[in-house]
């Protein structure tokens, strides 16, 4: 079983412009949509879709809160939401026209009595299980919450998946996570530096897997993914061809892809293969791709450079 955690979900709004968004002036959608928004919460939809029992926990509130937990529902999403006293679930505005804008809310304030809600719920996970913590830290919540979340389950032998930035990453390392996912510009600021060559990429990533990580995948855009495993073998695969539709979620996709190939004991080449097909599917769709569609990018994803 997969446990997925979103500190801070969102109702996203999605408005399609067929023009260039014009500042100050008023614009005109061709179309727009609600979705269930935030990380954890991508990575159990898709999971869903691969056959892959999973449940999302975090915190809602408010009268979008039970817009947020009812839309789950409807999509046959297990659910463990813990509902704050105050406040709402954010609202994130995707305006989508010939480049992408986001305005994206704060979110409710998480208190330390939640918190201790959210690591009680935790202690249940078994050894078998899959802890994945995913998505920016709220305000005035620690840096070290993921480190915090994740130490008890890893010590039971639960995997533990950690997708997000900066310092709130770095402190996880210690716990050896099964797996991390930072993008090109995510390793770069971890690393301080750019990193334009594949050599460059490698090793920053083997300085991650010496703090702690087991797998490292990078994703890579354009440029494919990476991934080094706990093996220290280095897989390059090539990013999957089609047009570009929606960026948002398609990280998320690939943790998706990656773990369900994993979990039904695929090998790490393979699972990367899965991943790179759930991540490009989704970019190609207008929303997180579904299981024809990831199934239909996998035919084209053949080779894999070590």
């Amino acid at each position: 079983m997969v446990y997925t955690v979103t500190l801070n979900p969102a109702l996203d709004y999605v408005m399609r412009l067929g023009s260039p968004l014009q500042v100050g002036q008023t614009n005109r959608a061709q179309g727009e949509s609600l979705q269930c928004g935030g990380k954890g919460i991508n990575v159990s939809l898709v999971l869903k879709e691969l056959g892959v029992q999973s449940a999302a926990l975090g915190f809602v509130a408010g009268q979008t809160g039970t817009w947020l937990t009812a839309m789950l529902d409807e999509k046959g999403l297990k659910q463990q939401m813990i509902t704050l006293p105050e406040g709402q679930t954010r609202i994130n505005v995707k305006l989508k026209g010939t480049q992408e804008t986001e305005v994206n809310g704060n979110g409710p304030y998480i208190s330390e009595q939640a918190l201790a809600q959210l690591k009680e719920k935790l202690q249940t996970l078994q050894p078998d299980d899959v802890l994945v913590l995913a998505g920016s830290i709220p305000a005035g919540v620690s840096a070290d919450i993921y480190r915090s979340l994740m130490e008890a389950p890893a010590k039971r032998g639960v995997r533990c998946v950690v997708d997000t930035t900066g310092q709130a990453l770095l402190e996880v390392l210690p716990c050896r996570p099964f797996l991390i996912k930072p993008n090109r510009s995510e390793l770069e600021g971890l690393c301080g530096r750019d990193l334009p060559e594949k050599k460059d990429i490698e090793m920053a990533a083997a300085q991650l897997q010496q703090k702690g990580a087991r797998n490292v995948l990078v994703s890579l855009g354009a440029d494919g993914a990476f991934l080094l495993d706990e093996t220290g073998k280095n897989h390059w695969i090539a990013a999957p061809q089609g047009t570009l539709v929606n960026s948002v979620g398609a990280g998320d996709s690939m943790v998706a892809g990656f773990l369900a190939a994993v979990m039904q004991g695929q090998s790490y080449a393979s699972a990367l293969q899965w991943g790179s097909a759930a991540g490009g599917a989704t970019a190609f769709s207008v929303d997180l791709a579904t299981q024809t569609q990831i199934q239909a990018v996998l035919q084209q994803i053949t080779k894999i450079s070590h």
